[in-house]
């Protein structure tokens, strides 16, 4: 499995920077598609170890610990058991993640991937995980990409700084978000974002996109299963078909021929 292969990436290259304690954070990402800032044609990620925890990420880590202050649990949890009782904005699941539109979400198809099990660091992921995180990554790509016709979009890890102890209260995920609208001069000015689809429609769609797939594997199959009687045809049925190719060629030839002659004329 490709997407396997490279989440067992992210993971290893992490924990051999981690080794390096003058790095404090490490960013994953992925632009796909110009607009979302691709440079490079071919389908890469991105890994930037940095030495200083960004201040959006120290925001993110300060709003969760402010909640496990309050209610001594994750927010990411109470999240995910919220999504999950209620289902209107769950995207998939399985038995390890959770594939969802988050409530408040700034940009159309906003979707976020959460492990079920409290984790605060994804390099601690084991084989289990990315067992199940591989193939549900694999599918919320491609039902984004069959409802809203290949978008161009950015697909963002968010795991616990390097050597801050942040596990009992941080949450790591991935975020996709697709590359529908603008961030323009009300968003950076304010910090507010303009979001013209609810995230109940999003997740509608993008479950019944399951349907679309299911329909073009159903199709899929009966091809090969066409393929599979051709091979089963009769000698008599080869040969009739070998004559008809013979006299569609004879035919192919006299029409050449005439043209020829009409073109002479």
């Amino acid at each position: 499995n490709r997407v396997e292969d490279v989440l067992w990436a992210y993971r290893d290259r992490i924990l051999d920077l981690k080794k390096d304690l003058r790095l404090r954070y490490i960013l994953i990402f992925k632009n796909q598609g110009a607009t979302a800032g691709a440079t490079l044609e071919h389908s890469h990620s991105q890994l930037i170890a940095l030495p200083v925890v960004p201040t959006s990420v120290l925001e993110e880590i300060d709003g969760c610990r402010q909640h496990f202050q309050q209610k001594e649990r994750c927010i990411y949890c109470d999240i995910l058991r919220q999504e999950s009782s209620e289902g209107t904005r769950v995207v998939l699941e399985n038995p390890e993640f959770v594939c969802l539109t988050p409530y408040a979400p700034r940009f159309p198809f906003e979707m976020w991937i959460l492990p079920k099990r409290h984790a605060g660091y994804f390099e601690e992921c084991q084989r289990a995980q990315l067992d199940f995180l591989a193939p549900m990554l694999g599918e919320a790509l491609r039902r984004m990409d069959t409802v809203l016709a290949r978008p161009a979009y950015n697909f963002i890890l968010h795991s616990s700084p390097l050597h801050e102890k942040t596990g009992d209260y941080y949450h790591w995920h991935i975020e996709i978000i697709p590359k529908l609208t603008q961030v323009a001069g009300f968003e950076w000015g304010t910090g507010f974002y303009i979001n013209p689809v609810s995230p109940e429609e999003a997740a509608k769609a993008l479950r019944d996109a399951e349907t679309k797939l299911s329909d073009w594997q159903q199709r899929w199959e009966e091809f090969n299963r066409s393929l599979g009687s051709a091979h089963q045809t009769t000698q008599v049925e080869r040969a009739r078909i070998e004559q008809l190719e013979n006299q569609l060629r004879r035919l192919t030839t006299q029409s050449d021929r005439l043209a020829v002659e009409r073109d002479a004329l």
